[in-house]
């Protein structure tokens, strides 16, 4: 597992919102069924004290790590106040905080994400879905009936695309062995460079897929960066120039960024390129 897996205890941040509650349900669920830890504790200021389906909230995240063994936050923190969660859940020792946030201010992730690597901290997001290992360990968001067991890791800007692509390669009968959503925000902690490097190391990969969209040149140096056997898939072809898309990331300025030149880089570097999300499976096929 290149981010965890179910041993590893799991703290949620805002876990007294809605989204927060509902999604520490689901993160527990899915432990349960795998015989995993889940969430041990959430944390929201001045809630201490509270529970939230069975688990215990605290005041701090130091005082949540100080009563229990957790590696890994997801965080569910209002965007004006989690760049000052992630710097905390850092401070106290966390390893790994999934940021699910989105409009999260860009100088509060840009001080946030240095500060958490300064403490070795890794931050995959903001605007992410989440990290998902069929049979392991579900954090964050990502529908986890989609999900089956596998060799091929998948890497996505898009939330409901990869959902999108792990359904066609499910029901293809290819399993995966790690999705991460790096999030669709202009500034990320960790890049598609940074998680093909994971995937390297990790025996359970044999293949990657790669979602791109419209938008900065990200998939580029992510699949100039390895030698991992890769099928990529870019969104956006009909995105008109100079305007902004869903994603705070997803804007084609200058004639960079567009579709049809990020696919054009990317098939130069020897990269197949699906055309649609159902063409992915069969090109996986190819690679394997």
């Amino acid at each position: 597992m290149i981010f965890g897996s179910k041993d590893d205890g799991i703290i949620v941040q805002g876990a007294t919102g809605t989204q927060g509650a509902f999604h520490l349900n689901l993160m527990n669920e899915y432990a349960r069924t795998v015989g995993g830890k889940g969430v041990v504790a959430g944390v929201t200021p001045g809630k201490g004290g509270q529970e939230v389906h069975g688990v215990p909230i605290y005041d701090s995240a130091r005082e949540a790590l100080d009563a229990h063994d957790a590696t890994t936050c997801v965080l569910f923190v209002p965007g004006k106040a989690a760049g000052d969660s992630i710097m905390e859940e850092a401070e106290a020792g966390i390893e790994l905080v999934v940021a699910i946030t989105e409009h999260i201010p860009v100088q509060d992730t840009m001080k946030a994400i240095a500060y958490a690597r300064s403490f070795d901290c890794c931050v995959v997001g903001p605007n992410s879905p989440g990290i998902l290992s069929p049979g392991e360990i579900k954090l964050g968001i990502m529908p986890a009936q989609l999900f089956s067991r596998g060799n091929v890791g998948v890497i996505s800007r898009s939330g409901t695309l990869t959902y999108e692509v792990v359904d066609e390669l499910t029901r293809a009968g290819i399993g995966q062995s790690t999705v991460v959503g790096i999030g669709g925000d202009p500034i990320i902690g960790e890049t598609f460079v940074d998680v093909l490097r994971r995937f390297e190391e990790d025996p359970l990969t044999d293949a990657v897929v790669l979602i791109g969209e419209v938008g900065g040149n990200l998939e580029e140096e992510g699949a100039a960066s390895t030698d991992l056997p890769i099928v990529a898939y870019i969104a956006g072809k009909s995105a008109p120039p100079e305007k902004r898309m869903g994603h705070a990331g997803a804007i084609v300025e200058g004639g960079e960024g567009d579709a049809a030149s990020k696919i054009k880089r990317i098939e130069a570097l020897g990269v197949p390129v699906a055309s649609k999300p159902s063409e992915i499976p069969s090109l996986v096929r190819d690679l394997l």
